[in-house]
């Protein structure tokens, strides 16, 4: 699957899921706009991509703030061109009970989870729309699909952001851009060693398959719904969890 001549940019690339994401897109050609609020990160992950013979360009940004996102958006068209794959991967989380969450966590959470994709979307769908191509791919979760415990603020987030992607996909039906989702459920990443749970357990007890993912597992899902040959497949959520949710 081919992406040369592609430009795409990937949030919360500078680790795990998202990073992961970006090289796989990069060796399949495609040049990325590596984003990252942590800036030293995303430097790391261009670097290693442009070691193996890719084309990066990091981008310091907090994706929940319209300013940030117009800046690393300019960076990347001047270096690259117009941008016509997106994939919405930045995000946080946390464990509370929900007697205990704030106002302020709450917002923050929304923010960044939620509003962020939108933000980056309404700032790179009109190159999308200009080409008359385009794809936009936003990472959820399955504690959307199924409920978490503790996680009211981070579940409701990644909800309404296969809402939004659904709506997206309806909408933008006929321009040649597709939207679709993919919830990680239990992923072995920087994210997950920082939950407060017994991660081995875990797999054991909810996975089928008896194991968190691996990053570079979503990231081939990935890289098949930014590709030509999905150009038929939208606002569909497609689950990479070794079979722990079976619904759609």
């Amino acid at each position: 699957m081919s992406l040369e001549g592609r430009v795409e940019v990937v949030t919360g690339a500078g680790s795990g899921i998202g990073k992961a994401m970006a090289v796989r897109l990069a060796h399949d050609g495609a040049a990325v706009g590596v984003w990252d609020w942590n800036g030293p990160a995303a430097e790391q992950t261009a670097q290693e991509i442009m070691d193996a013979g890719g084309k990066a360009i990091a981008c310091h940004a907090d994706c929940s703030a319209k300013a940030d996102i117009g800046a690393a958006a300019a960076r990347t068209r001047e270096a690259f061109g117009p941008i016509t794959i997106l994939v919405n991967n930045a995000g946080i989380t946390g464990f509370v009970p929900v007697l205990e969450i704030t106002e302020e966590a709450w917002d923050r959470m929304l923010a960044v989870n939620l509003k962020g994709p939108f933000l980056c979307t309404q700032e790179i769908l009109p190159d999308m729309l200009a080409a008359g191509w385009g794809r936009i791919v936003n990472i959820s979760s399955s504690s959307a699909q199924l409920g978490a415990s503790r996680m009211a603020h981070y579940a409701s987030s990644k909800g309404g952001l296969i809402g939004l992607t659904r709506t997206l996909a309806i909408e933008l039906a006929t321009t040649g851009v597709t939207v679709n989702t993919i919830p990680p459920s239990f992923c072995d990443t920087p994210m997950l060693a920082e939950a407060p749970i017994d991660h081995d357990y875990y797999a054991r007890t909810h996975v089928p398959m008896k194991r968190a993912s691996k990053p570079e597992e979503l990231a081939a899902a990935c890289a098949f719904l930014v590709s030509d040959e999905a150009r038929f497949i939208t606002g569909q959520t497609i689950n990479v969890n070794g079979g722990r949710f079976l619904g759609s």
